[in-house]
């Protein structure tokens, strides 16, 4: 199931048509209020979640559902008119997996859609993989790092970003490697994205963010 919290009718339900003919089951909500009342009913497999809406905006209720137990790990696409890179970084940064500016196609729409399931999907499969590299442990299963032993809260997307890091110890990757492995696609050349999640992942990582390397004028690199 996929939930499209969208507050224009004609929108939210031209997105809900397109997924249902392509094989998905979807439900159209009109705000964060009607969200809430859903997941209480169900946990979908995906949230388009519009930033302009009625009430709550889509931040906001971004927030809340990464603060909820039950559904925190449910990725979640903001769909939205806003195109500012300070709009996108923000969505980014408060823990969306992916983020659409309107108007797009409904190819594209579905293409991205795919692409936030299918690495879920592969987050999956490796529930019981332990990544480390000095003081630092990750759980992959558990979405759970340590560093001296302590644990470290982070987004979803600071999650996949030290996890391909760590599992390329000693690789360097481009900028653009890590926007087409994290998100799915190039994001048209955007790298400040990655260099803002790498700069917020050193911060909460304290001693151990050391670890992460800035290759000038490349990207980065975890391990010599």
């Amino acid at each position: 199931m996929i939930y499209c919290v969208e507050d224009e009718r004609n929108i939210r339900e031209l997105l809900v048509y397109t997924l249902e003919t392509t094989g998905f089951q979807a439900k159209g909500l009109a705000d964060g209020c009607e969200l809430m009342e859903a997941l209480k009913n169900e946990k979908p497999e995906l949230i388009l979640l519009d930033v302009m809406l009625p009430g709550e905006d889509g931040y906001a209720i971004l927030t809340k559902i990464r603060n909820m137990e039950e559904v925190k790990e449910v990725p979640v696409i903001m769909v939205t008119a806003k195109d500012a890179e300070f709009d996108k970084v923000r969505g980014l940064e408060s823990g969306a997996d992916d983020y659409i500016t309107k108007p797009f196609g409904m190819m594209e729409f579905v293409a991205r859609v795919k692409a936030v399931l299918r690495r879920c999907g592969q987050n999956k499969k490796n529930e019981d993989k332990m990544l480390s590299y000095g003081e630092l442990c990750m759980l992959v299963g558990r979405h759970e790092v340590r560093c001296r032993g302590c644990k470290v809260e982070l987004t979803r997307k600071e999650f996949e970003l030290l996890k391909y890091l760590l599992e390329n110890k000693g690789i360097v990757l481009t900028r653009n490697q890590i926007l087409c492995k994290i998100w799915g696609y190039d994001f048209d050349g955007e790298t400040r994205t990655v260099d803002v999640h790498v700069r917020t992942l050193r911060q909460k990582l304290g001693e151990e963010g050391n670890l992460i390397e800035t290759i000038r004028g490349v990207g980065y690199r975890i391990g010599g």
